[in-house]
């Protein structure tokens, strides 16, 4: 059998070393690849390396050598895997491999919002601190971390290495159970008690069918107006215009978002036009530690080698 030819086709997503694969094989990467490109660049391929790059049903069934998807992260929304599975192309991805750099970039939001840093940072570029009369400039009020009761929405890796560091702050976790469950876990609370009792609301859940959306005007009607809502998953868990009414109104007292619906924003998004003291976004990189980054790399090829040596891994 001639040796498989591996296509990456978005590198520039993984700016990172990537390890040898320690066997034969051939290598072609592209730094960003559009969907028109995507045909034409995967011909001959076993395996499709793609981070962001959507790959269809259409796409795959004009490409009868390709074996496997290697998605370059954890969240796979962009892989038609239905598709995949029927016309018997396996699709793998990486797992709990960010659970250092999305849970502190989680807590980095809160602890932001909650101490009010950009306020006070701007406070002391305008001069205020120099011009005060006293020792310290008294603005917009602080709270602590310790203490408040953070609900997460999804428990898997990434929620749980959140609840670890959110527990070492003294605050109060809970879990939030399905919308609608007919049975609540041990340790979970209810969708809608979450909703109304939590100090902070945070995601950790993948984006599907199911969860699109989960975020709206009538979720955040039901919050506390001192709450906040962090989101380190996927942009399109969250209504963005009804987010933006929310924080001008005083609905809920702020958000931190790594993450948009349509990303990157090239056509412009609401949340970026405004500037609120109450809203902190980041442009997706609570993944993005070297460290984090790093990892993630490793596994990659290691979830390829594995597949090609006929022991495949983080199969969907």
């Amino acid at each position: 059998m001639h040796e498989p030819l591996i296509v990456f086709l978005d590198r520039a997503s993984l700016p990172v070393r990537l390890k040898p694969l320690a066997m034969p094989h051939h290598w072609q990467e592209y730094p960003q690849t559009q969907a028109h490109e995507v045909v034409d660049r995967l011909a001959g391929a076993r395996v499709a390396i793609s981070n962001k790059v959507p790959i269809h049903r259409e796409m795959m069934a004009a490409l009868p050598d390709l074996k496997l998807i290697a998605v370059a992260a954890t969240g796979y929304n962009q892989i038609d895997v239905l598709a995949a599975k029927e016309l018997n192309i396996a699709v793998c991805n990486i797992r709990d491999y960010a659970i250092h750099g999305v849970a502190e970039h989680t807590l980095m939001l809160m602890l932001a919002l909650r101490r009010q840093l950009l306020s006070y940072r701007q406070q002391v570029l305008a001069g205020a601190w120099q011009a005060a009369s006293g020792f310290c400039v008294f603005g917009a009020p602080l709270h602590d971390l310790a203490g408040s009761r953070l609900c997460l929405i999804g428990s898997g890796a990434l929620g749980q290495a959140t609840a670890a560091l959110a527990r070492a702050f003294g605050m109060q976790v809970f879990f939030v159970e399905h919308r609608g469950a007919a049975v609540v876990r041990p340790g979970f609370l209810p969708w809608d008690e979450a909703l109304a009792t939590a100090d902070i609301l945070s995601l950790h859940c993948p984006l599907n069918d199911a969860t699109r959306g989960m975020i709206a005007a009538p979720e955040l009607t039901a919050m506390k107006t001192s709450s906040l809502l962090i989101n380190t998953a996927r942009g399109g868990l969250v209504d963005e215009a009804d987010l933006l009414t929310a924080l001008q109104t005083g609905q809920i007292a702020g958000a931190g978002l790594d993450v948009l619906v349509t990303e990157p924003p090239t056509a412009g998004n609401a949340l970026l036009d405004v500037a609120l003291p109450n809203l902190l976004i980041t442009p997706h990189v609570a993944w993005a530690s070297v460290e984090t980054m790093q990892t993630l790399a490793d596994q990659l090829i290691d979830n390829i080698g594995g597949f090609l040596q006929g022991q495949p891994r983080n199969l969907l």
